[in-house]
């Protein structure tokens, strides 16, 4: 195993402070970031996206563990501590300083890669939406191994009825097989955040037949957009949406977390055309 420095003695050579402002929280316990690493499988030769590195905490652990790791990062004041990476792994890491939110990730790959980030707080949901995006599926990604805070996590992997879920748990259910893999204590990070984290790790599944993904989006954002009122009310303003109602059987009078997954998808293929 490649000799590094203690992740501490990195940050505060280069003078690095998590930034609120970026949504970073950096995790240190290096025996937690090898556990991580090895949630998606076996990585060796594997191609990585890891977005928001910091100071690479995560990074080193995935490149000891043999991937080739193409780190996306908005914060500058971290490029030198990557680039002492690059020194400790010769031809393993690719540093590109950028927005992942501006950035498609299948055009950094030649070939399948996995995704797995300890995601910008502010962030997180927005790029994970994104990745289950697309009418192309399966994904050009293998997996997904992400941490999220733990409420969000769970929203992820709700089931029907229950307070957590809504229209995240549907665009992660419905054609990818989502589950938390662990729980990460507060106290790991520097500085430690408000609230508990938990790592989700995502598989493609089989794709509905017959079902756009966007008519899907738009049928949950209608649904779940005014969550309190019944479908009659929250559907009325999406064309033929109360007919596809009656024609599969679904009462008009429930609400959307009421719905499971196939009752959504359901719907979207009856007003896919």
């Amino acid at each position: 195993m490649t000799s590094l420095p203690p992740l501490r003695e990195v940050i505060a050579r280069h003078g690095l402070q998590a930034s609120k402002a970026l949504g970073q929280n950096f995790l240190l316990d290096e025996q937690l970031l090898g556990r991580i690493a090895a949630i998606p499988g076996n990585l060796k030769d594997a191609e990585v996206l890891e977005v928001g590195p910091g100071p690479g905490g995560l990074t080193r652990a995935l490149l000891r563990a043999g991937a080739r790791v193409t780190a996306v990062e908005m914060d500058r004041r971290c490029l030198p501590a990557l680039a002492e990476l690059d020194d400790a792994f010769p031809g393993q890491l690719r540093v590109i300083e950028g927005d992942a939110m501006k950035i498609a990730a299948e055009t950094l790959f030649d070939g399948p890669y996995a995704i797995a980030a300890n995601l910008p707080y502010n962030v997180g949901t927005a790029l994970f939406v994104g990745w289950l995006s697309g009418e192309a599926w399966p994904p050009r990604w293998s997996s997904l191994t992400l941490m999220f805070q733990q409420e969000v996590a769970e929203r992820i992997v709700a089931a029907p009825g229950s307070s957590a879920y809504g229209r995240l748990a549907v665009l992660a259910q419905w054609r990818a097989v989502p589950r938390i893999a662990t729980k990460v204590h507060r106290s790991a990070f520097t500085p430690p955040p408000k609230v508990m984290s938990a790592i989700i790790h995502v598989v493609p599944a089989a794709m509905p037949e017959g079902v756009s993904a966007r008519m899907l989006e738009r049928v949950t954002e209608a649904a779940f957009g005014q969550r309190r009122k019944m479908l009659r009310q929250s559907l009325k303003g999406l064309p033929n949406a109360l007919d596809a109602l009656a024609e599969l059987g679904i009462d008009s009078a429930r609400r959307a977390e009421t719905l499971s997954v196939a009752e959504f998808v359901a719907l979207a293929r009856a007003l896919t055309y």
